[in-house]
């Protein structure tokens, strides 16, 4: 009789479990770091500094061009440069791109807006990617110093690099 009730109630516990993980609510983190693009390279460089206190967006849009936002949340990097956004829901629907809103400091806030420049990080916020876990690792995305450091001409020639962005 006892070995009979515990069978009856390890089953009840693996249903309401499959319950459970069946009718959980899709939930991701987004985490990246902003950093101050000191050489005004558009990459990070052992030159670059992580900014502390930087706001950004996570963005999600329908993909038919119809630009209807269908998530929008922003965050602000700690000491690190490192920001955390929860995204609630599935998005494979739809566009997912971090953007830079502001920056904390006055000689290191601009935002490159070429088009093929873009400060944006698309990230895959749905969990029919083949990524297993719920996080989403955006790429590092920098505001630009409004002058270049003075050892950024050195480093420019460590990197085999001319002032033009064209190999030396």
């Amino acid at each position: 009789m006892a070995k009979s009730t515990i069978i009856v109630l390890v089953s009840a516990l693996c249903f309401l479990s499959f319950l459970g993980l069946a009718c959980a609510k899709d939930r991701f983190v987004v985490e990246g770091t902003v950093y101050c693009d000191t050489c005004r390279l558009q990459f990070l460089t052992k030159l670059s500094e992580f900014l502390e206190g930087a706001t950004v967006r996570v963005e999600c849009s329908q993909v038919d061009n119809s630009k209807n936002v269908t998530f929008s949340k922003e965050a602000i990097t700690d000491a690190s440069g490192t920001y955390r956004v929860e995204v609630d829901g599935d998005h494979e629907e739809d566009t997912c791109e971090v953007v830079l809103v502001k920056s904390p400091r006055g000689d290191c806030s601009e935002i490159d807006r070429e088009s093929h420049l873009q400060q944006a990080a698309r990230v895959s916020i749905t969990k029919n990617s083949g990524i297993v876990s719920p996080m989403r690792q955006a790429n590092p995305l920098g505001f630009l110093k409004k002058e270049r450091l003075p050892g950024c001409l050195d480093l420019l020639k460590e990197l085999g690099i001319n002032e033009d962005g064209t190999p030396i």
